[in-house]
Formats: C-alpha cells, structure tokens, sequence
C-alpha cells in the first residue's frame, strides 16, 4: 500500500485549542494489514458532530494533501467518550490490499471509512505518513488542496508532515520507516514505534497539537504497545495453531480515555484521587498511592483475563505486580464502598 501519490496545495491555516476545549486524537492504530484505527477524544461536556470534520493523510514524506487524501467523517462522540474511526475493509473473502481487518478490531469501530483506495487513501497510513485532524467540509474536486475545505483549521496532527522517517537501517528509500524513540525521531535510531504499534496518549495530554512540530517526539505525548500479543495457555506457552502461534489483535485499550479532561466523580476530591505510578513501567511493579479506602486490586490483561489481586492492608501505597508480557494491563480498584475505579498502565 505504500504509493507515491500527487499532492497538491499547502498547509496554511492554523488553529489554536485551549485545554479540553476541543477534540482530538487520544490513540492512534498501525497494526498488521488493513487494520489501521484512530481513537478521537470528546474533553467537552457538550456531543460533538464529526460531519464537521475530517482526515487526512500526509503519505511518505509529502508537505501537502488533497481530498483524495482525506475523508469526511460522520458520527457524534458523547461528552467525555470517544469514537473509534477504523479502515472499513470488513469483506472476510477480500485478500492482498483487500484483506479484511480482523474481527477484534472490527468490534471496536464506531465508524468505517476509506474503504475504496483511489477515491480516498486517508486511513491507508503506515508508520511514515502524518495523520491529520482537521475541522472544516472538504469540497467535491479530488485534485484540491484540503487547506479549500469550507473552514479549514487544524486540529491536531499526527507525525511531522513533510518528513519522511526512515526504518532501522536509516534509509528511506522502500517508505517502510516510523518515527522512532531516539532523537532526532527520523533516522531509525532507538524502537520503531508509530509501526506495527498503538499509540495511546497520555492522560495529561488536554489538547491537540496544532502546528506542524519541529521534531515529532512519539513518546513525548503518547505511550505505545505492540499491534498484536501472543494468545498463552495456562502455563504461560504461547498456543500455536495449524500455521503457527496464535496471534490477537491488542486493541483492548480501544473505547476508552482516561484524560485530566475527564470529569470527577461526585464528592471527589482530585488531590485525593487514587494514582497509579510509574505509567508505562518497565520492570512489571507500579505503585497505587492513596489507596486508603482502597478493598482490594484486581489486574487484568489485554484479553480481559485475571493476572493478580491484591487486598489492602490498610496501607496507603500498595505495590502492584502485573503479568509478565508486555503491552497494556487494566488495574481494576475497588474501594471499601463498593465504588469500582479503572486505571490503564502499559509495560514496555
């Protein structure tokens, strides 16, 4: 799917958010295949109509998009909810660059989008294209520059446009690199991670980014998983079936934000607020403070499954150890009043 594609028109116009005052991208999909996704926060207490709204994509290095690299999204997010926009290739008989999304994915999507390449190629990126968010009504001409849509701003933007990342040898030359973790970002130094990967944005992240970055830092806003996980028997083994290990698409995070944004419970004081830290953790351990009220921990991994529970010994910091794959790890906290509290962190 990666083709060299005319645009034409340039970026111009910029808009600027106030914290949770507009929405934006809080995860972003690049999964084996078809199976590409974007995750768009609500932060207001007010619904939001998409139809005012639309994607781009900025394929392989290109400074400028035109709306046969866009589309027009529809649906409404709910105050404080998101809606999960997903390449639609739902045919189960399609095969090569028809091959449907996998049916974890599938289950997840609000709306469907882009599903013929040559009218729209917005939800065909791969680890090198910028993604954009924008507000405005694109127009009917393919040619034009998504900067001609009727009030055009920028909302936010995934990526850097107009740079093209390399892969882990440093060349740019088959377009199949990703923004990395090591600075510059570009050259294929440190992890790959906007390939094969989730991005999931950060809590404190209120707001989109609204001019193209200087560099584009994908651990600077956004934690990051792997697009599939082994499925594991009881002891721990990955299960292998006719053609191999099992595979299962790790989009549980999918449908749900957790952001600063988010409004407070009744009678909840923030200061007071149960954290969870260090998110993403690296050796497996994360520490729940403020747990005084806290009965016990359950933790559960990307397939929903038990891993540990703790009860509290009246103690206000509890150690928590979650499983030992990588990936993201639901922290179920229930408090002595029956009140059940959800905390996503990421082992890396």
């Amino acid at each position: 799917m990666k083709k060299t594609l005319l645009f034409l028109g340039m970026l111009s116009s910029v808009a600027y958010a106030q914290d949770c005052s507009k929405i934006f991208i809080s995860e972003y999909v690049e999964g084996w295949s078809n199976n590409k996704a974007l995750e768009i926060y609500n932060p207001t207490s007010s619904p939001v109509d998409l139809s005012q709204y639309f994607v781009a994509r900025y394929s392989n290095g290109s400074s400028s998009a035109t709306n046969a690299n866009a589309v027009q999204l529809s649906g409404t997010i709910a105050p404080h909810d998101v809606f999960v926009a997903v390449l639609d290739k739902r045919d189960p008989n399609g095969t090569g660059q028809e091959a449907p999304i996998w049916d974890s994915l599938q289950v997840r999507g609000d709306g469907f989008f882009s599903p013929v390449y040559n009218t729209s190629n917005a939800f065909y990126w791969n680890g090198n294209d910028a993604v954009l968010l924008a507000k405005g009504t694109l127009t009917s001409t393919p040619t034009a520059s998504i900067t001609t849509a009727t009030g055009f701003a920028i909302i936010d933007v995934f990526g850097k446009i107009g740079e093209n990342p390399a892969n882990a040898t440093g060349s740019t030359a088959n377009n199949d690199g990703a923004w990395s973790t090591t600075f510059p970002y570009s050259t294929g130094q440190g992890v790959l991670v906007t390939m094969d990967h989730s991005m999931i944005r950060k809590a404190s992240v209120k707001k989109g980014v609204t001019a193209n970055p200087s560099f584009f830092n994908p651990l600077g806003e956004w934690d990051t998983i792997p697009a599939v996980t082994y499925v594991y028997d009881q002891n721990g083994n990955p299960i292998s079936g006719a053609n191999g290990p099992i595979l299962f698409g790790n989009w549980f995070s999918l449908g749900k934000h957790d952001c600063d944004c988010n409004p407070l419970s009744v009678g909840e004081n923030k200061m007071d607020e149960v954290a969870v830290y260090p998110n993403p953790t690296t050796d497996g351990i994360v520490y729940v403070k403020n747990t005084q009220e806290v009965k016990e921990i359950t933790v559960l991994n990307a397939l929903g499954q038990n891993v540990n529970r703790f009860a509290n010994n009246a103690s206000p910091v509890m150690s928590v150890r979650l499983g030992n794959d990588k990936g993201v790890y639901l922290i179920r906290i229930t408090q002595n009043n029956g009140t059940v509290l959800t905390k996503r962190v990421v082992l890396k």
